[in-house]
């Protein structure tokens, strides 16, 4: 028998309702003991690796169900080895793998090899979700049922959507059979067409072809509608507009089985990021990028930066508010990164000609921070909840949790630490993030999984 003993940190479980200073006593993988007596309770004999967390914030281990993993088929980009350790540094011990990969993870097989890889080169839990249609295109429904004996724990075409909203129904009504949750990517691709950015003030000053928020309305209301009908449980993927928000607001009031997930480049940056002209600023009022002169931030970085390029794009300031709101409200649950690694050559194009999206597992938790819990719309608790039990419960995971008995995975965090994120210090393969250089509040210190130390600071 091994034990692990963290002492002296203040323990956070939202699932048990605990907020308290106390010290942690895993046995065997297990939690064992939560509570000021954890010392005393092992076992006589037993070898106890000790790690002083005290001034840190323990909490059962964090949940991303939003991650691109890129194996099979784009390991250039990412690899399971890889984009784990870039999770264990971001004090993520469980990751949901998104099945856009080459081939789609569109049947049992594919999840297997999956599975099988991940269970050899991955250093934290990595959950796999199938594909709602063959391979990802929309025109025909993969076979749920095989998926769900796989082992997927969701299925989604994200980084499509489903566009037929007869195939959507009729994918609802096997996924409730199977009790499964869809995740769902919106977009109508005839509203959105070829736009690269928001369309707004900002696409029109700098040429860009843009991309309507109501392109993500219309399939939320879609989502709901079809919720509605089925009575399977929806999940709108990293949502960015107000009026997605206002939706889904509504219809929870109703009782209809529908949720939603932001990601934290939504509610951080804006479309004014694209053009070099944003402002940051921390909880205590100090800037932590550019400069202040008489309430104007002087840009840092180049207009066209294809590091600010994602799927769904960076919205208005009115829109990352109400996504804010959102979030302190509970309409949105559940906090996620959409970590999607792109190699430099593809990024270092036109912005018109680069792919979407970027990397974000190792700095979501202290944008998080920032931008919830030092500005004082969330409860440290109730961050942690969003990461946590939130997104257990919705993919039915025994995870988010330090109950005796349960899987000893544990995040160990310091919720004041500043510190600079750098390229140099990152896990991932890719560097395709907008956040370099920024000074972070917030940092993981160390990641267990299973009981062992996967990584610490």
């Amino acid at each position: 028998m091994k034990a692990l003993l963290l002492a002296g940190g203040r323990v956070i479980d939202p699932a048990n309702h605990l907020d308290s200073l106390a010290d942690v006593l895993v046995l065997d993988g297990e939690i064992a003991v939560v509570g000021k007596d954890a010392r005393q309770r092992i076992p006589v004999g037993i070898v106890t690796e000790e790690l002083d967390v005290r001034g840190k914030v323990v909490c059962p281990g964090l949940i991303d169900l939003h991650v691109h993993l890129r194996e099979p088929g784009q390991s250039a980009k990412e690899t399971l080895a890889t984009g784990t350790k870039a999770a264990a540094r971001g004090g993520f011990t469980s990751i949901v793998c998104m099945p856009n990969t080459s081939p789609a993870i569109d049947n049992a097989g594919q999840v297997a090899l999956v599975r099988e890889k991940a269970a050899r080169d991955a250093v934290v839990n990595v959950y796999v979700t199938g594909a709602i249609t063959k391979g990802i295109a929309g025109e025909e429904l993969a076979p749920i049922g095989s998926l769900k004996g796989a082992g997927v724990v969701a299925i989604t075409d994200d980084g499509h959507c489903v566009q037929n909203n007869e195939l959507m129904r009729r994918a609802l009504e096997y996924a409730k059979m199977f009790d499964l949750p869809i995740m769902d990517h919106c977009q109508d691709y005839a509203l959105v067409s070829d736009g690269v950015m928001h369309e707004g003030y900002w696409s029109t000053v700098l040429g860009l072809r843009g991309w309507p928020a109501a392109g993500e309305d219309a399939i939320v209301a879609r989502n709901i509608l079809l919720a509605e009908l089925t009575g399977a449980h929806v999940h709108c993927q990293h949502l960015g507009t107000a009026g997605s928000v206002r939706l889904l607001r509504e219809a929870k009031k109703r009782g209809v089985p529908i949720s939603g997930e932001a990601c934290c480049h939504h509610f951080t940056l804006t479309d004014a990021a694209i053009a070099g002209s944003e402002k940051f600023w921390a909880a205590d009022g100090k800037q932590i990028f550019g400069y202040h002169d008489g309430g104007y931030a002087r840009p840092t970085w180049p207009s066209y930066d294809t590091n600010f390029k994602m799927n769904p794009p960076l919205r208005s300031a009115a829109d990352r508010e109400a996504i804010l709101e959102a979030l302190a409200d509970g309409t949105l649950e559940i906090l996620a990164s959409d970590h999607a690694p792109h190699c430099d050559y593809e990024k270092e194009v036109e912005f018109d000609y680069a792919p979407f999206g970027i990397t974000g597992l190792e700095n979501e938790l202290a944008l998080s921070l920032m931008q919830l819990y030092h500005s004082k719309r969330l409860s440290l608790h109730a961050v942690i909840e969003k990461y946590t039990i939130a997104p257990a419960k919705l993919l039915r995971l025994k995870k988010g949790t330090l109950s005796p008995g349960a899987d000893a995975d544990i995040t160990v965090f310091d919720p004041d630490r500043e510190w600079t994120f750098e390229p140099k210090d990152t896990a991932s393969k890719s560097r395709n993030n907008p956040f370099y250089g920024w000074t972070l509040k917030g940092m993981p210190t160390a990641t267990v999984v299973a009981g062992k130390i996967v990584w610490r600071e």
